[in-house]
């Protein structure tokens, strides 16, 4: 009988250490997934000076298809100031600034830089009953600034 409760012991301890790595290696493939695309939402924007148009969206939307980026998830970060485009899976705030160069007030040009927060999914069930409000990994960044016009 002590064979048989040693053996269920070690059988125990490699289930919850394969668990703990494809848990671990889960979830630094959807951080990946989350950096990589905040990097080219922000580099769209900067490419486009802003969120102004449908194509910026769009070319967003469709690279997040191509890797693979569960959008159905994205930051709720309303309440910090942030716009969460609808089924668009990531959050922006525009932040506004003055060109403190120039003193004439015709002459001082709008910049502004943008705020982007990307959800980090985690799609396990067993956390997902046990905390489903999760929202603590978040990738975040900043654009440079863009002068608008």
């Amino acid at each position: 009988m002590r064979d048989a409760m040693g053996g269920l012991v070690n059988i125990v301890i490699v289930v919850v250490f394969l668990v703990i790595v494809s848990g671990y290696m889960a979830f630094n493939v959807n951080y990946t997934k989350a950096f990589r695309v905040k990097n080219k939402i922000i580099s769209t924007i900067e490419q486009y000076e802003g969120i102004t148009n449908s194509e910026v969206n769009s070319i967003i939307q469709d690279y997040m298809l191509q890797i693979g980026y569960d959008r159905s998830n994205p930051p709720k970060m309303e309440d910090e100031g942030y716009t969460c485009p609808n089924g668009l899976g990531y959050c922006y705030k525009k932040v506004a600034s003055r060109d403190k160069e120039t003193t004439d007030t015709k002459d001082m040009k709008d910049k502004v830089y943008y705020k982007i927060a990307t959800q980090i999914t985690i799609d396990i069930p067993i956390i997902k009953n046990i905390m489903p409000n999760l929202n603590v990994f978040r990738v975040t960044g900043d654009t440079k600034t863009i002068i608008e016009r």
